[in-house]
């Protein structure tokens, strides 16, 4: 249940996140079987309860204590441990083990369902999950990952020798995963990499520095190193997989150099290592390594957007809250006209992330199964969804905080640590640019365009617009289609990306909010979304021009109560 109004600062510890959030049950109903989400329910009940009490508390402490690294035993012996927090231990408890994360999208008998989960399942959660805590996501996604690329590329003696561990819910076997790949000379510039793998005694072994390393003690890392004698560039590159220990429990030999004192994700480790001769297993095509890493980055990247998805719902439900429940000048906030638009504006935001993530993971479900299809939507929507959510979370997490005023500043609340967090997005796993340059490429090299471009059409004909709304949305399909297909195609043009991507995002995440509503029932709530995406990001406006006040549509909206499709014309009448 929700607070009273508070005379002081409003606190909503103790709120259960899924509660907070009425059109999350509704979308599981969208995109999830009927005995499945009737299934899960609980779950994310649970977990929501989770999120806004204990997971948020302990996700404070573990900010507040990062991990430290010891070199050495007392007796003198090589430790290389990194010790961890007890509160970040036991947000890997919930993550890993009670809720099974890593595990669910691999193997059946997670959370008593006794098939493999679809994608939305394990995202649906993360999203509930990230809205406490942030750093342990990277271990999660990397873990899940890692296992994802294994399995597709690995030979089959070696995904039998570690899937167990890989998928364990159990704290002592359980084994994570990570990913290391960045160097100081070659970080987006991939085909830069110098880590020499040399076969040496019947094995190959691993030679190098790598600069960023989250989960830096993994027990499992893939590692791009090139051969020696190999080719230049990227094409010479091979994938390996690297264990922290060899088979008779001694360390494999690289070590942990330091740890990284980052601005957020500070709960989790990440650190410089120095491969020394380590033993490591090539997977998959030796020289075709880049190409099976970029699954794995791929799958890092969707997980990045469902986490800046995630944090943004995080600032708009703790701005909602205080709006609602604190008064300035005689009057609650949420009645302040100029606090209405900017509450709305991180609504409209937060929802187009959101939506964007979860019809994306229905795609990937489709494309594992073989829908080519899917797996080309899936292939343009990922850099979509890691370009535009992973900057809009910065904006979306310090509006939240000003909402909040001087006590957003403070680290006991939880803005300036969710701000902290949102900036990695942007970074992690190819910054803006590399990624928006990725959407052309995709568009140029694979055809992406002409398959979302179709996708679109039909979720627009299965949609809730009218035929005046859905006329004026296929105008604006075509004009961003055709300067989408203009930038791909004009090298000249390549400045143009991050306008165009931004622009194609926003067209996209406005036509699925439409579907959706179909989808939902009376509540056009998400057709209101959809067409304020298009009014306020994508069609033109005089910034001079002063607008009328809103309507009562505004407050049905902020409300999150339902809104009727005489309430939804007014949006644009507005």
């Amino acid at each position: 249940m929700a607070k009273a109004i508070y005379r002081n600062i409003p606190d909503s510890q103790g709120n259960n996140a899924y509660q907070q959030d009425p059109d999350f049950a509704r979308l599981l109903s969208v995109y999830l079987p009927a005995e499945l989400r009737d299934h899960l329910e609980p779950v994310f009940q649970e977990l929501g309860a989770l999120t806004g009490d204990e997971l948020e508390r302990l996700a404070r402490e573990a900010d507040r204590n990062p991990p430290t690294l010891r070199f050495r035993n007392r007796d003198g012996s090589d430790a290389q441990v990194v010790e961890k927090h007890p509160s970040y231990q036991r947000l890997e408890y919930y993550a890993f083990s009670r809720f099974g994360l890593a595990a669910m999208s691999h193997r059946g008998n997670v959370l008593g369902w006794p098939e493999v989960m679809p994608p939305l399942v394990k995202y649906g959660l993360t999203y509930l999950f990230v809205q406490a805590e942030f750093g342990l996501c990277c271990p999660l996604s990397m873990t899940d990952a890692l296992t994802r690329t294994l399995r597709k590329f690995g030979d089959e003696d070696l995904i039998n020798r570690f899937i167990d561990d890989l998928t364990s819910q159990d704290e002592d076997t359980l084994f994570q995963g990570a990913m290391f790949m960045t160097e100081q000379d070659a970080g987006s510039d991939v085909g830069a990499i110098t880590t020499e793998a040399r076969f040496e005694d019947g094995a190959w072994r691993l030679y190098g520095d790598k600069w960023f390393c989250s989960n830096a003690d993994a027990d499992l890392a893939m590692v791009l190193a090139r051969p020696s004698g190999g080719d230049g560039g990227t094409r010479g590159l091979t994938l390996f997989l690297l264990p922290r220990r060899l088979s008779d429990g001694s360390l494999n030999r690289y070590r942990i150099i330091r740890l990284k004192d980052k601005l957020g994700t500070r709960s989790m480790a990440s650190g410089e290592i120095v491969l020394e001769g380590a033993e490591a297993y090539v997977v998959g095509e030796p020289g075709n390594g880049f190409k099976q890493m970029t699954d794995m980055i791929n799958m890092s990247r969707l997980s990045n957007g469902v986490r800046s998805a995630g944090m943004m719902r995080r600032s708009v439900n703790e701005a909602l809250f205080i709006a609602r429940n604190r008064v300035a000048f005689g009057r609650k906030l949420i009645d302040l006209p100029l606090l209405k638009r900017q509450l709305v504006k991180m609504m409209v935001t937060a929802e187009q992330g959101r939506s964007m993530v979860f019809h994306t993971a229905e795609c990937l479900r489709r494309a594992d199964q073989g829908d080519a299809v899917a797996a080309k939507l899936l292939r343009i929507l990922t850099p979509l969804i890691k370009f535009r959510t992973t900057r809009d979370a910065r904006k979306v997490a310090a509006d939240g905080m000003e909402v909040r005023g001087g006590c957003g500043y403070i680290e006991e609340w939880s803005d300036a640590r969710v701000l902290r967090d949102a900036h990695l997005g942007s970074i992690w796993e190819g910054t803006s640019n590399i990624v928006a340059l990725d959407v052309f490429r995709a568009i140029r090299r694979e055809q992406t365009l002409p398959v979302l471009s179709e996708h679109l059409q039909q979720l627009l004909s299965e949609s809730a617009l009218s035929d005046s709304e859905r006329q004026r949305f296929e105008a604006v399909l075509k004009q961003v289609t055709a300067a989408a297909d203009q930038v791909a195609g004009d090298t000249t043009l390549e400045a143009d990306a991050r306008r165009i991507a931004s622009a194609l995002y926003n067209f996209t995440s406005a036509v699925v909010l439409a579907w959706e509503a179909a989808r939902i029932g009376d509540d056009l709530r998400r057709l209101a979304l959809a067409k304020l995406v298009l009014s306020h990001k994508l069609l033109p406006r005089d910034p001079l021009k002063p607008e009328a006040g809103d309507g009562a549509w505004l407050a049905a909206l902020l409300a999150e109560t339902p809104l009727f499709r005489d309430q939804v014309d007014a949006v644009w009448d507005d």
